[in-house]
């Protein structure tokens, strides 16, 4: 009970509080990573439905749990309020995302990134972007919710990130709280769209934060343990008592060698 190791008490205790709230905080990343995993697998390769069974009118958003639903749309892109989304990745690659409004029959639109486009040769060389198709167009692809605004300001026609609200201040069209990001286009039989390149498909790893979180909860007793041993072994030794201590090769008497016979001895005998 003395200060030095009641100090080194407090220390392992903190120690062990510490470990055990770093593993509730991975614990949590895990739930979180693995909520999203369970999401997209159970979503992205599931039959299309209406949009209209998802988002009712435009300015409503989308549940976290209904993200990557797979929905089909019928409208109109509006050419004129074409955006660039830009330092966009894609398989490693940095360049923009075309996003553009589908006007839908009822006046309202939705929001639809239509893919991926690598960058200019230079900064103020835009890239070429695929021609937008024409006429009524049926999209399909998954939903999802806004990105957070960056703040920046952009010039016209470009984005820096995909937020619904912005989109909306830039295009003046009345859009739903959620974006497309399309898996397929289908105009008038015959039709021949070009489409930008096709997203990578979303990333479903768990990640490590499960074995980290169980590696933190082991560790937290350690400092506690250590305390115990190191106290205990110097009262043993202060009251004068003894730890075991293992057995000395040397202390263990050899059994004595059987003396060999010769020849000659017995001749001698």
């Amino acid at each position: 009970m003395s200060r030095r190791w009641l100090s080194a008490l407090a220390v392992a205790t903190l120690f062990a509080v510490a470990c055990y709230f770093l593993g509730q905080w991975q614990w949590h990343r895990h739930e979180d990573k693995a909520a999203r995993a369970a999401r997209i697998n159970s979503h992205y390769l599931a039959s299309p439905i209406p949009l209209s069974r998802m988002l009712q009118g435009p300015g409503a958003s989308l549940a976290p749990a209904e993200e990557w639903t797979l929905v089909t749309a019928t409208g109109r892109y509006v050419d004129r309020s074409l955006m660039l989304v830009r330092n966009r990745p894609n398989h490693g690659v940095f360049g923009y995302e075309v996003a553009i409004p589908l006007e839908l029959g009822d006046g309202t639109s939705l929001l639809v990134d239509r893919g991926w486009i690598p960058n200019g040769r230079t900064a103020a060389d835009p890239p070429p972007v695929p021609a937008t198709p024409a006429g009524d167009i049926t999209v399909t692809g998954w939903l999802r919710m806004g990105e957070p605004s960056l703040g920046r300001q952009m010039p016209t026609g470009q984005l820096a990130s995909i937020n619904v609200a912005e989109a909306r201040a830039q295009t003046g069209a009345s859009l739903y709280g959620a974006y497309l990001i399309a898996r397929t286009e289908a105009g008038t039989p015959g039709q021949r769209i070009v489409r930008p390149q096709a997203l990578a498909a979303p990333d479903t790893d768990e990640g490590p934060h499960l074995a980290y979180a169980l590696q933190w909860w082991l560790a937290s007793p350690v400092g506690l343990v250590m305390v115990f041993v190191g106290a205990r072994r110097e009262w043993l030794e202060g009251s004068g008592s003894t730890l075991p201590s293992p057995v000395s090769s040397s202390a263990v008497p050899m059994p004595s060698k059987a003396r060999k016979t010769r020849i000659w001895d017995e001749e001698d005998e």
